[in-house]
């Protein structure tokens, strides 16, 4: 049987207690509160018998327990579907735009112990051909200039001759390329004196309708435009051609930018020979998901409140309200989806969806005290076909797939060769159980819709965000109704549980999705910032010994899942549930969790020091037995070292 929570947890003595202190407020004349008064002595029977009372309500069978949550509206969690994104390839650059159609299924490679994780496609992708148009420089505090003359003419510097930190190379593309993978083919010379070829402090970026924005850079393998080589950008989907050098392009360009401390600089400006410019190809959004169109789903009786059920469940969230016809004889009656029937009219078209039974339901018709007969929504026709027109099933956590995982096409695209996730998916979640259920709804009835406490928050902001793995409510420190509310996604690491970092943040859409939710129900004058927890970043340098006949390099990479495991923002922590929020960090932490792995010989010495680090540049600080961490902090693991001596 499910643990339930009691409907009402006060006692013998609490009834007494509580009764008392009544008496004291509405008589007070009355003084003696002793066991021997009668009065006292009625108190206590009623009470008594009020007790027994509470003990078989919190008897109740779990049956008519889950009855009375349907009666206050609620209903299992759906679970959430991961986002992702996955970047088709071409086999060679195209003359016409490939159409990676709408869902389009890609999915991860089956193995023998696990199914594929399929995805779909959100949008149409145009993988659009592009070549080299022109080219430009623009220094840090001049306009633009021309040099397409000098391309495969002698060349061109990239920057100044004294190279300035925001001197700017340009490439103009014959068109604007959103979401399209462009390689660029520099032919260079060895000029660019003073840079490391291996870490040049420069930046890609390309023109949008909001100025420029940073291109996700594949790989540049020019050693800073010292040499012959390839540049492959992924270029942003807001992407657009515009005048620059009095010349209309898609352009790009590569900005140097100012040098992180011991990355060198140029002291010299690169020369550019050459440039060829190809689009080799594109990223869409995907979606662990599938599309059911056009689902025939019953015929209509005529009478309120009818259920029907789909062929797929769970039903996945959309951005959009789901649509459904009513066919009526040669008539087609439109239907919109609702949250709820509350401010449905009797004339009003108006379905809801139960997510996790996979039902379309309409409104109900209730009586009302006078003796009338008050619908809630309209009802189809007697006889009407019901056809949805199109929903999402699928979802889980299953679909938190890390990065490169995703590589095998299930819809034959031409001229694409491959596809991969360069990014992983995030955001995936199963379905409430009921036990999660059972307990949510004592908090349900307490915040009422209504945002006033900090579990309050945390609550209605899983409502709207069942795709936020964790959820932290923080009073914000000296801000008078100020509340800070911590997001964590669903996020997937590699086989050691190593996370990256950018991958903690959680999507925009999630956090905005929640805020405007939370608007609506917080207090007045309740000042409300929803971000991701602040990232203390962790080093944990371990040595230690093996005992014998075990493997020093398989108990080093033991040793390393588990202090990813000890620091995971969703699976770590003591009880398993994720690192506590504010929670300090302490040495003797990784000592207890070493003499639970089989083959670490705790009897020789065992040397643990932690390093806390720098976000930006990873530099290490000084060791500590006891990392601090600010109330909305959060512990991030950070290149973990482990030596193991035989």
């Amino acid at each position: 049987m499910l643990p339930a929570p009691n409907l009402d947890d006060r006692g013998f003595q609490d009834l007494v207690d509580d009764a008392k202190r009544l008496v004291q407020q509405r008589c007070p004349t009355w003084t003696d509160h002793n066991v021997s008064d009668p009065g006292v002595t009625l108190i206590e029977a009623v009470a008594q018998m009020v007790d027994q009372l509470i003990y078989r309500l919190n008897r109740v069978p779990d049956r008519n327990y889950i009855k009375f949550l349907e009666l206050i509206g609620v209903e299992l969690r759906p679970p959430a579907a991961a986002r992702g994104s996955a970047t088709f390839w071409l086999a060679a650059p195209q003359p016409q735009p490939v159409i990676v159609r709408a869902e389009s299924r890609v999915a991860t490679p089956r193995t023998d112990v696990s199914d594929p994780v399929t995805f779909s496609t959100l949008d149409e992708l145009a993988i659009v051909p592009c070549s080299f148009s022109r080219a430009a420089t623009q220094p840090v505090r001049g306009t633009p200039t021309d040099t397409t003359s000098t391309v495969g003419r002698g060349g061109f510097p990239a920057f100044s001759a004294a190279p300035t930190v925001g001197d700017a190379l340009l490439i103009g593309l014959s068109d604007a390329v959103p979401s399209c993978a462009v390689l660029l083919r520099f032919d260079c010379t060895v000029s660019g004196r003073g840079v490391d070829p291996r870490n040049p402090p420069l930046i890609w970026e390309a023109w949008t309708d909001d100025g420029w924005v940073a291109c996700d850079l594949g790989s540049d393998d020019t050693g800073g435009l010292n040499k012959p080589g390839d540049v492959v950008l992924h270029v942003p989907s807001s992407h657009r051609a515009s005048v620059i050098a009095r010349e209309r392009a898609g352009w790009l360009r590569c900005r140097l930018i100012v040098a992180q401390p011991g990355q060198p600089t140029y002291v010299e400006s690169p020369t550019i020979l050459a440039v060829a410019a190809h689009t080799i190809g594109g990223t869409a959004a995907t979606i662990h998901a599938e599309v059911v169109h056009s689902e025939v789903i019953g015929r209509s009786d005529g009478t309120p409140a009818q259920r029907f059920a789909l062929q797929r469940r769970p039903v996945v969230a959309s951005e959009a309200p789901l649509r459904l016809t009513a066919l009526v004889g040669e008539n087609a009656q439109e239907w919109t989806e609702v949250a709820h029937f509350a401010q449905s009219g009797p004339d009003d078209r108006h379905f809801r969806i139960d997510a996790y039974a996979g039902e379309v339901e309409f409104g109900p018709a209730l009586r009302t005290a006078d003796g009338a007969l008050r619908r809630y929504g309209d009802v189809p026709p007697a006889g009407a076909i019901l056809r949805l027109e199109s929903y999402r099933t699928g979802g889980g956590q299953a679909g938190n797939v890390a990065r490169g995982q995703v590589r095998v096409l299930k819809t034959s695209i031409p001229y694409v060769s491959r596809v991969e996730n360069r990014d992983p998916a995030i955001g995936g979640a199963d379905a409430e159980t009921l036990a999660d259920a059972k307990a949510r709804g004592p908090l349900l009835l307490r915040s009422r819709g209504r945002a006033v406490t900090t579990a309050d928050f945390e609550e209605l902001a899983r409502d709207a965000a069942p795709d936020a793995a964790r959820v932290a409510c923080i009073p914000e420190a000296g801000v008078v109704g100020g509340v800070r509310l911590l997001v964590v996604p669903h996020v997937a690491g590699d086989d050691l549980g190593r996370i990256e970092r950018a991958d903690l943040d959680p999507p925009w859409q999630i956090l905005e999705r929640i805020s405007n939710h939370l608007d609506e129900r917080r207090l007045v004058g309740t000042r409300l910032l929803v971000q991701p927890p602040d990232y203390v970043w962790l080093t944990a340098v371990v040595r230690l010994s093996a005992r014998p006949r075990f493997d020093p390099a398989a108990l080093r990479t033991e040793v390393l899942r588990a202090l990813y495991r000890l620091y995971d923002p969703l699976s770590g922590g003591p009880d398993g549930t994720g690192w506590p929020f504010g929670r300090a960090v302490q040495a003797h932490e990784v000592n207890a969790i070493l003499a639970r792995i089989p083959g670490v010989d705790m009897s020789r010495e065992v040397s643990v020091a932690l390093f806390p680090a720098e976000a930006d540049t990873g530099t290490r600080g000084a060791a500590v037995n006891r990392l601090e961490l600010p109330a909305t902090g959060l512990v991030y693991s950070f290149d973990h070292q482990v030596r193991v001596e035989p």
